[in-house]
Formats: structure tokens, C-alpha cells, sequence
């Protein structure tokens, strides 16, 4: 085979790999959650939730090492297990919800660490701030046997501080911790 045949077929096989376009996944919203923790007092952990209301998933590689996600949860359904707190917490004095009534994160990169191990960082707009955070997430794809749809789940953990984006700032460090532990777990569905 001549050069130049070569080198024709070596671009199209070049162009034919960029032109894939990407897979989407949708969100399985009944099996997927966000989760929180802050220490109170010192001594306690206080949990809650916020339910997510989007996310998307977009790849090409099969090893997620090119993902692109985001996620929106409603601050509106915080749920700590106290129905006083949660109204507190949708309040001025902390979430406004209000004015806030969602949080948004869209990743701006996913790096591949080692086996289903990676780190998503990206753009996390809370409270009407917008900071650069990285999360770390394991990832575990699979079949559902029910249909034999292609599924992946996302265990997502990290941590912000609170004061980062403007919450509660009169409130001490010793009633609750900077530092807010984040915790997800979102399942897609390959369309």
C-alpha cells in the first residue's frame, strides 16, 4: 500500500473515533441520594438530605475517564428529621431558601485515579456562591437484570465549609463545624 493511501485511512480512523458522540445516562431518581453531615456542639453528627431534582451523565469511554456530570438538588426539601430545624434551616439565617432554592454542580473535569476510583472537580453554585470543589467518587457499572439496561452508580464523598458559601455565618464553629461532609450515591441509566 502506497504512503499517501496510508496516511488518508490513519486520518479517517482519526476522525471516525473524535465524531462518536457521546453516550447519555439519566438519572434512576428513585434509587439515588444527597446526603449531609455537620458536627454539633463538638460532639454530635447531624445528618440530613436534600433531594436531588436533575442529573446527567455524558461519556464516550467506557471507563467514565471522559464523564461529564451535573447534578441540581431542591435546598426546599432539607430534611434533618426535625421539622423546627428544617424551617430554621430554610431560612435567612442559613439556606434562604427563598432566594437559594437549589444547589448546582457541573464537573469541569473527572479523572480517572485507579480502577473505579476517581476525582470530579467542578463548579458547586450554593447559596448564590459559586467555588471550585473535588469530590471523590467510586464508580460501579453494571446491568440491570431487569431489562438489561446498562447502569452505573456513583458513590460520591467529600467535604466543603459551610462558611465557603456564606452559610450561617453567625453561627460559631463550635455549635456547628466549618467543615460539612458531603455524601452522594446516583445511579444512571444508559439511554
Amino acid at each position: 500500500m502506497n504512503k499517501t493511501i496510508s496516511i488518508f485511512i490513519a486520518i479517517a480512523i482519526a476522525f471516525s473515533f473524535k465524531s462518536i458522540p457521546p453516550a447519555t445516562w439519566s438519572l434512576d431518581d428513585a434509587h439515588s441520594n444527597l446526603r449531609f453531615s455537620i458536627t454539633h456542639l463538638m460532639v454530635s453528627e447531624i445528618e440530613g438530605s436534600v433531594q436531588i431534582h436533575e442529573a446527567a451523565l455524558k461519556t464516550v469511554n467506557d471507563d467514565f475517564s471522559d464523564a461529564s456530570v451535573s447534578i441540581k438538588g431542591d435546598m426546599k426539601t432539607i430534611d434533618t428529621d426535625n421539622d423546627g430545624r428544617d424551617e430554621h434551616l430554610r431560612s435567612a439565617d442559613f439556606f434562604d431558601t427563598e432566594k437559594y432554592p437549589s444547589l448546582r454542580f457541573a464537573s469541569s473535569s473527572f479523572k480517572k485515579v485507579e480502577d473505579n476510583k476517581y476525582e470530579v472537580t467542578g463548579p458547586l453554585i450554593f447559596h448564590g456562591i459559586t467555588q471550585t470543589v473535588t469530590l471523590d467518587v467510586v464508580a460501579n457499572p453494571g446491568t440491570n437484570p431487569w431489562d438489561n439496561k446498562s447502569i452505573v452508580g456513583f458513590k460520591v464523598s467529600g467535604k466543603i465549609k459551610r462558611k465557603d458559601f456564606g452559610i450561617g455565618m453567625d453561627t460559631p464553629n463550635a455549635v456547628l463545624s466549618d467543615e460539612v461532609f458531603i455524601k452522594a450515591n446516583v445511579i444512571f441509566v444508559k439511554d
